[in-house]
Formats: structure tokens, sequence, C-alpha cells
């Protein structure tokens, strides 16, 4: 069996918001390596040179072999293992910034196809992967190379895909993809900047999806998302008002009674003796 090896780069920095490489390399991994189950706080595309391995997520399981190409979105539990027999060898790039998820949707990833085959262009895809790697630095001109790499690399895979998503249905992504992190980060003290991050575009740019969407800001959806919680739990539970205050993500109890008098037309006390 041939020798393992690892060629990694990992920034210290990110120095680019519209596009920056997280990590970049090419690996032999050792029988049986295995990453996870965990989350990446960005993209990750893995593509197979040689050998065998499974990926898994969402409670599947993919068998891959060379030319086989994976993606793990952000914040998605993931895990995957090098086969015991015939160990992957692979290369990979991580990346986020506002460009990233508008050019995973112009690709054939999804959520719901996770996995590709790119046999037809193996050799050419892994070049391209080599050639953000062989970019590396921790300067701001080291991290203009990677990223105009990283660029060339999804204008290839864009080029070599179906055509990907319609504009309308990848800018309805984005406000998905922010009401979701919405209702699962709410209680925390979360701010637009938070989710426009997450969300994977800049701040004005959510801004303009959510009042095209749903004539809202997406500060508007929160502090109304957050008020439907507090009303959930003013009826519901005997917590005190400041304790539903901070459940809900506001961590001034004034503010609170102000935003919800605002939406509710009366103070939280006077709400819940009505409903309660």
């Amino acid at each position: 069996m041939a020798e393992t090896y690892r060629y990694a780069y990992f920034a210290e920095e990110k120095l680019l918001n519209s596009l920056s490489v997280y990590n970049t390399g090419y690996e032999k991994c050792h029988p049986g390596y295995q990453w996870g189950p965990g989350v990446r706080d960005h993209y990750l595309i893995h593509h197979i040179i040689r050998g065998r391995g499974c990926y898994t997520t969402q409670g599947k399981t993919w068998h891959l072999r060379k030319g086989d190409t994976f993606l793990l979105f952000p914040d998605v539990e993931s895990c995957y293992r090098a086969d015991d027999e015939e160990p992957w060898e692979y290369a990979w790039v991580g990346f986020a910034g506002n460009d990233a998820y508008s050019m995973i949707a112009h690709t054939d990833f999804s959520m719901e196809y996770l996995v590709q085959n790119h046999s037809e262009i193996s050799e050419e895809l892994f070049e391209k992967i080599r050639t953000v790697y062989e970019s590396n630095g921790n300067t701001f001109q080291d991290a203009v190379s990677m990223t105009g790499g990283l660029y060339t690399l999804m204008g290839f895979l864009i080029r070599h895909s179906s055509g990907g998503k319609k504009r309308e249905d990848f800018q309805a992504d984005y406000v998905n993809r922010a009401m979701q992190y919405i209702a699962e980060k709410y209680s925390y003290p979360i701010s637009v900047e938070d989710i426009a991050l997450f969300t994977g575009v800049s701040r004005s740019y959510l801004y303009r999806l959510f009042r095209n969407s749903i004539r809202q800001s997406p500060k508007e959806y929160l502090l109304e998302y957050r008020i439907r919680q507090a009303c959930h739990l003013l009826t519901r539970t005997n917590y005190p008002v400041q304790s539903i205050a901070h459940s809900v993500g506001f961590e001034d109890n004034l503010y609170f009674s102000k935003v919800f008098k605002k939406y509710m037309e009366c103070t939280p006390s006077e709400y819940r003796s009505r409903h309660h």
C-alpha cells in the first residue's frame, strides 16, 4: 500500500468578504480515517482522486469512489470516512463569503444533491483545487490569489453543470435559509449581521430580498418572530416577564416591553392577563 501524504493550508485570517478560502489541500488518508460527526462553519468541497470512502449527513450515507465530489454545507452535521481496504485520496477546498451560496446554487450541488460524479473532468477538477492550494499564504496578495483560483474552480464547476437554479430559486433559498437561522437562534442575541453572514450574502442584499419577498426587513421579521414566541410563553407558562424577554433574545427588559407594545398594542403583563 502506498504511503499516506497530506498537503494542507489553513487560513489564519479571512481577508475578503466576497469569498475567502478557509482551507485547502490534498491528502491520501490512512485506512479508516474519519472526520466527524461534526459541523463546519463554511462550505467544503472534496473531490476523490482515487480510492473509496463514505459520506454521511442528514441520515443518508453515500459510498463514494474515484471521480465523485461531495459538498458539506455550513452548520450541517456531517461525517466522512476512508475505506479500510482502499482508503481514498482527495483534494479539498473550504470557503465562505457573500458570493459563496450564489455560486453553489449555479452548480448541480444543493442540500438535496450533495454528491456529484465528475469522472469525466476529474483530472482537471483536481488541478483547479491544487491551483488554489499552491497560491496559499497569509498576505492580502495571497488571499486574492487563492480567491481568484477559487472563482476559477467554481466557474469550471458551473460550466460543467446542468445550469443550476434559476435566479428566483436561489433568492428564495436565501430568504428561507435566513428564516431557518432565525427560527433556530432567535433566543440568542443575534443581529442582522449574524443572519446575513450565515446566509452568505451582504446585509444590504438580504434587506432587498426580504422586502421583495415578504414586505418586511430582516430586522422587522426577527423582532416579530421573537414577539410571537414571547406570546406563546406568556400564555403557556408562569415565567416572569424578564425571563421571557431573555428567553426570546432580548437582553434589555425595557426594550422588550417597548417592542412588545408596538406589535401587540399592550404590555406583556396586560397580554398575559387577557390570554392566560
